[in-house]
């Protein structure tokens, strides 16, 4: 998952994402993507500015790696307003080191369907950092039991990852209420 600013700066990224392109922390942070993207940025200022005002979008790009090398990368990102910033939060739904071909295809938007209490209890706490383990114990409930909780989540609301999940949980404020209200 990636964070950027309304300018395409990176704010925020987690260790998926540092893994798959080999850069350290710092020398992410306050740097434009679009210096990472194979070709240069894929959209001018004005497309990009235009861009973000749908909630969500999707795509697919090819970014270059710490090591020289590229990975193909399909994403969806939402766009949020947070503390009166405007912030894009990007999943990779797929990626791939050999071209162009990805297992799964993008299928934006999805109207989600409602999530259950103990789903949205879950969810949050999956976004909150939690294992399933970790889940299933304070819940009092099987491992495998989380597993088919955060399944059919990801199911309703179209996500391919646990962290799409979370991520489009977050963007459409499914689990921002307190007590599943």
């Amino acid at each position: 998952m990636v964070l950027l600013d309304s300018e395409r700066r990176h704010v925020e990224v987690n260790g998926a994402y540092l893994k798959l392109l080999g850069y350290r922390r710092e020398q992410l942070i306050g740097r434009p993507v679009y210096e990472f993207v194979v070709g240069g940025p894929m959209l001018s200022r004005t497309e990009w500015q235009r861009t973000l005002r749908n909630a969500q979008f999707t795509g697919d790009v090819r970014l270059r790696c710490a090591d020289g090398g590229e990975v193909a990368a399909q994403w969806a990102a939402t766009v949020e307003t947070v503390t009166g910033r405007r912030l894009v939060l990007f999943v990779a739904l797929s990626t791939s080191r050999w071209g162009r071909s990805f297992r799964r295809t993008v299928q934006w938007p999805h109207r989600p369907s409602a999530l259950t209490e103990r789903e949205r209890e879950v969810v949050r706490m999956m976004a909150l950092g939690s294992t399933g383990p970790e889940i299933a114990d304070e819940l009092r409930i099987s491992h495998e039991t989380v597993r088919t909780h955060a399944r059919n989540a990801m199911g309703k609301v179209g996500a391919r990852s646990r962290a799409h999940l979370v991520a489009k949980a977050i963007g459409e404020g499914m689990i921002l209420e307190a007590d599943g209200s």
